[in-house]
């Protein structure tokens, strides 16, 4: 069987690719797998599967976005893409546990949700500028990973790099990429798509993200970085904890 960890790094390679994401205020505390889930997203109504939209269906989510991103600090608009793909999984794939405190973890370590480097992410869910990685080249703490796309995603035509907020590589995003907006393009500089685009992959390779053993598969499959790993579940769950601590609506 090969080994997707070891040749293609699905997800996730700020690590090895880009420099470190701006380091946050504080460090959260340690936590188990799974993380805490946080409180729920309302219901909302999910697109059709291929289905086009004028309007951005992860806006429904601005209310329950509105009460956390300043205490989280994470931008309104990376809070309403997590929590409809949270919703679309839950409807999907219902025995996966997908939780959007799980992609806000990812998003964290990943980008600082779509900041890295200075970038601004707008009110659609794009960073500006976008992301790229260095080229997967093989150098000192980089995997050798040569062009699967022909530059069309991260415009290298030799090496691949990880794209987008969630730092995709090309093939994987070829493999699990959606369309979560509704927009006509799958996008992995689209926090929207790519989000969706995650927890697809999540619940492919965890099918069970509420036990601990197989959240931590999950991880792993993603990146063999067990530090990593922790990492993620250490801002997930305290995102998961504080938003339980903010006040109701209302």
């Amino acid at each position: 069987m090969r080994d997707r960890r070891a040749l293609a790094l699905p997800l996730l390679l700020a690590l090895a690719a880009c420099s470190p994401p701006p380091a946050p205020t504080s460090e959260p505390p340690s936590a188990s797998a799974p993380p805490d889930p946080g409180v729920a997203p309302p219901r909302v109504e999910l697109l059709a599967p291929g289905a086009s939209s004028p309007d951005r269906p992860q806006a429904q989510l601005i209310d329950w976005s509105e009460r956390m991103s300043d205490e989280l600090n994470i931008p309104r608009a990376a809070l309403q893409a997590y929590g409809y793909a949270q919703q679309a999984m839950n409807a999907s794939v219902p025995g996966c546990g997908l939780s959007w405190t799980v992609l806000a973890g990812i998003g964290s370590v990943e980008s600082s949700h779509g900041r890295h480097g200075g970038a601004r992410l707008d009110e659609t869910g794009r960073p500006e500028p976008r992301i790229i990685g260095l080229p997967l080249d093989g150098s000192a703490g980089v995997k050798a990973i040569r062009d699967t796309d022909g530059g069309g995603l991260d415009g290298d035509p030799v090496w691949d790099r990880a794209v987008g907020p969630l730092q995709f590589i090309p093939s994987t995003w070829r493999k699990y990429e959606v369309d979560a907006d509704g927009d006509g393009v799958a996008d992995p500089q689209d926090l929207d798509d790519a989000a969706l685009t995650a927890g697809r992959y999540l619940c492919a390779v965890g099918h069970d993200l509420r036990d601990g053993d197989r959240f931590w598969a999950a991880l792993l499959d993603y990146n063999q970085s067990r530090s990593y790993g922790q990492d993620v579940i250490d801002y997930a769950d305290h995102y998961g904890k504080t938003s339980r601590s903010l006040p109701a609506e209302g």
